[in-house]
């Protein structure tokens, strides 16, 4: 493969102004159909908006990365080119810290600052006039207005299918650097069989969880209409399950490009990109399962 000596500007791209319109209506589609949900007005535009932006997206990130790919393998990269790349996917992921730390925020604050004050406790006790039989407790098994927000039968046990979950995640960090130390010496069969086994673990992740949402909604009543607590419980496990559904795929397609020999020793932050990305996902992991099961 040849190697590009200057900085590489790629030639005019149609990607962006598509990505751009498979975003704008995702994000529109999505609102208008949260929109008419609380409206329960017909949602068949919104539900089309979302489907068609989702699609188009999908179509966007298949065409450019594959792109990318071809450019990288045209050896038209040089190495300030490599640091770009390596520069964009740091900052990416740091935008993705601070899309979590929002919502661990918002747990933090529901916790310590707005539950208390309902109970009478801190600078804004007074709210507890609005309901005065309420008692401040975490996990909030019943919402001040219990009318309105049905109580929770149970939560989770952590001991059980989040502990197990924490097990295959935390594994499958030590498998994928298994599989990239396995890519360094150029030991293809150790590299194959390392991250093929990293996407199942993330696959088994993803059924577990799927089992423990259906086992919370038909067996705890723990749903999103539960109060507060539902609704952060399913806001921070389901984004983290949404990014390791991206991460599995991301590992799907590396295992793709690992079988047909795109990636040399010297040569893989592709591949690097997407273990950063998995690590990271990881990491969130482990402050979710201490914060919304442990404590």
């Amino acid at each position: 493969m040849a190697q590009h000596s200057a900085y590489y500007v790629p030639p005019q791209s149609h990607w962006p102004i598509i990505g751009a319109v498979g975003l704008f209506l995702t994000l529109g589609g999505a609102a208008a159909l949260i929109y008419s949900l609380q409206q329960e007005s017909d949602s068949l535009l919104a539900q089309i908006m979302l489907n068609s932006g989702a699609l188009i997206l999908a179509g966007m990130m298949i065409g450019w990365f594959a792109a990318v790919i071809a450019e990288s393998r045209q050896g038209l990269y040089s190495a300030q080119m490599d640091r770009s790349f390596r520069y964009g996917m740091s900052w990416f992921i740091f935008s993705e810290i601070m899309f979590f730390f929002a919502f661990f925020g918002v747990l933090f604050y529901i916790r310590v600052f707005a539950v208390p004050w309902l109970d009478g406790e801190g600078d804004k006790g007074l709210a507890s006039m609005l309901w005065p039989q309420f008692q401040a407790s975490w996990p909030l098994m019943q919402a001040p207005n219990p009318e309105q927000f049905p109580p929770i039968r149970e939560v989770i046990n952590p001991w059980h299918i989040p502990l197990i979950n924490t097990v295959l995640l935390v594994g499958s960090s030590f498998t994928l650097l298994a599989a990239h130390k396995a890519l360094k010496r150029e030991d293809r069969p150790k590299l194959k069989g390392w991250l093929s086994l990293t996407i199942v673990l993330g696959l088994t992740f993803l059924g577990l969880q799927i089992y423990e949402y259906i086992h919370a909604y038909t067996e705890l009543d723990l749903t999103l209409k539960s109060g507060i607590y539902g609704a952060t419980f399913f806001m921070l496990t389901g984004f983290h399950g949404a990014h390791v559904t991206i991460g599995s795929i991301i590992l799907l397609v590396l295992l793709f490009r690992v079988f047909q020999g795109h990636f040399t020793p010297d040569k893989h932050f592709g591949f690097e990109a997407g273990a950063w990305y998995w690590h990271f996902v990881d990491v969130v992991w482990i402050f979710l399962f201490t914060t919304v099961y442990l404590l």
